[in-house]
């Protein structure tokens, strides 16, 4: 079985078609789905979503492009959709430096006070993180550093060896990789790794501890190769797995179990369907 840890059905890009997606993820051996909100009108698009499919989850959370009205009561209305049985972790939250639509200082208090309500509720983060145009890495370094202020918040809630969440859409280098590992981060590994300019991730990729590495898609974007430029769907990560695989020289299979279970540690369901 293959979890897919990040996809965004709940976007009218699916409108036409959701069902139809979604039976064909499961019928490839996609056994679970993580929808993270970004916004609270997407939360509450998620969580109708996975009252109607056992085998989709929520997160919930406000993204870093849409927090420049995050305030005390948003936190709070989190606080109570977070109470749904089928909440996985908070997320999509994190930084991003890229677009600029939130300044940073904004930014890194919706992350912050997102944070808290994670270590509080003793669930794990989806974390977002974008460099800006000149690939500073200071996004990186001032996630990292926040993480590192409260991570041990959400590890005391959750439990000594918990995993406390999972930088989503993982593009950094091995110093960064290792660092998220010490602060008991796993790593989201999607389309990206299947192109063929892709020579620092897929470089990268082998090593990687394969504990610490998660599938996922970010559908409707980030589609693999051979479907870039066009829609994502979960259906395709076996196609990210398999590209892991030949990285890595291991198998297909070896991905999607050692994957699923790190996945299931992460957002505590079982790692069977």
């Amino acid at each position: 079985m293959y979890v897919d840890t990040h996809c965004h059905l709940d976007l009218p890009q699916f409108d036409a078609d959701r069902d139809a997606v979604i039976e064909r993820a499961a019928a490839v051996g996609v056994g679970r789905i993580v929808n993270p909100a970004i916004d609270l009108v997407s939360c509450r698009r998620v969580l109708a979503l996975a009252d109607r499919h056992p085998n989709i989850y929520a997160a919930v959370g406000v993204h870093p492009n849409d927090c420049a009205d995050f305030d005390a009561s948003t936190a709070d209305v989190l606080r109570s959709l977070a109470q749904h049985p089928k909440v996985v972790a908070i997320g999509e939250i994190g930084l991003d430096y890229y677009w600029k639509k939130v300044a940073h200082d904004r930014q890194r208090g919706a992350l912050i006070a997102q944070l808290e309500l994670a270590a509080e509720l003793g669930l794990p983060v989806i974390l977002h993180s974008r460099e800006d145009a000149n690939h500073s890495a200071a996004c990186y370094a001032d996630l990292l550093c926040q993480i590192a202020q409260m991570g041990a918040e959400i590890r005391n809630a959750r439990g000594e060896d918990a995993i406390i969440g999972v930088w989503h859409a993982f593009s950094g280098d091995l110093a960064e990789a290792q660092r998220a590992r010490a602060l008991g981060l796993v790593l989201g590994v999607g389309g990206p790794i299947t192109f063929q300019n892709a020579r620092r991730l897929q470089a990268l990729a082998p090593q990687l501890p394969a504990d610490q590495v998660i599938l996922e898609t970010d559908a409707p974007y980030l589609a693999p190769h051979p479907y870039r430029g066009r829609r994502n769907e979960p259906a395709y990560v076996p196609l990210i797995a398999e590209r892991l695989a030949q990285l890595s020289n291991t198998t297909s299979d070896a991905v999607a179990s050692m994957t699923t279970a790190t996945a299931g540690r992460c957002f505590g369901f079982a790692a069977s369907a």
